[in-house]
């Protein structure tokens, strides 16, 4: 998982050394116990979206190192993993002599992995966030999984309030006309998520 030599060939193609040391620190930060959902496997996963879309990116390199980085920091009782996500890749870009606005683009795309719907996205930010989106369109068995590995990342919360917050937020996707922003991911993954969203909030 998070195969060592795709991260080595991103570095090469963005003119940055091999920064072994920070893909061990990545992968050990993906690999911590508290974590269920957002672990490697889920970076792979969305590592694999991106191979298939990847032509639709304007700027391919700076979103796949965006997705790398994306849940680098993922606290459970924290309210700011995005931003601490985002500050650490802005800083490894700007440490390998990458131009501020590259390194403030990459910022800018792991902050829309908040989900804040009164942002406006540019298209490299609608694919990360359809990308991360994914998930909600997987067959039954897949976002069942899903479910409870958010779960148990949130184990510490007491069930009824962890009912009540998550079916606000299943309930804010249902609330659009659309949860993707791009045709590709409406035509391969919306109704699959509507009904997935849809059954866990019938069976909190």
């Amino acid at each position: 998982m998070m195969n060592k030599d795709r991260w080595k060939a991103l570095m090469g193609v963005m003119g940055f050394e091999p920064s072994l040391d920070c893909y061990d620190i990545l992968y050990a930060a993906y690999s911590e116990k508290h974590r269920f959902y957002h672990t490697a496997k889920h970076i792979d996963a969305m590592l694999k979206h991106f191979d298939e879309v990847k032509e639709l990116a304007q700027r391919p390199n700076e979103l796949e190192l965006a997705i790398w980085f994306h849940d680098a920091i993922y606290k459970p009782f924290s309210k700011s993993n995005e931003l601490d996500s985002a500050v650490w890749a802005r800083d490894f870009m700007l440490a390998n002599g990458a131009d501020e606005s590259n390194a403030q683009r990459v910022y800018d795309l792991i902050m829309a992995t908040v989900h804040d719907v009164d942002v406006t996205y540019n298209n490299d930010a609608q694919l990360m966030v359809d990308i991360d989106l994914t998930i909600l369109g997987t067959p039954p068995p897949v976002y069942d999984a899903f479910e409870k590995h958010v779960r148990k990342e949130y184990r510490w919360v007491p069930y009824f309030i962890y009912q009540k917050k998550r079916k606000q937020l299943l309930n804010s996707f249902l609330q659009h006309k659309n949860i993707y922003h791009l045709a590709y991911f409406r035509e391969k993954f919306e109704d699959n998520a509507r009904s997935n969203i849809k059954r866990a909030i019938n069976t909190l």
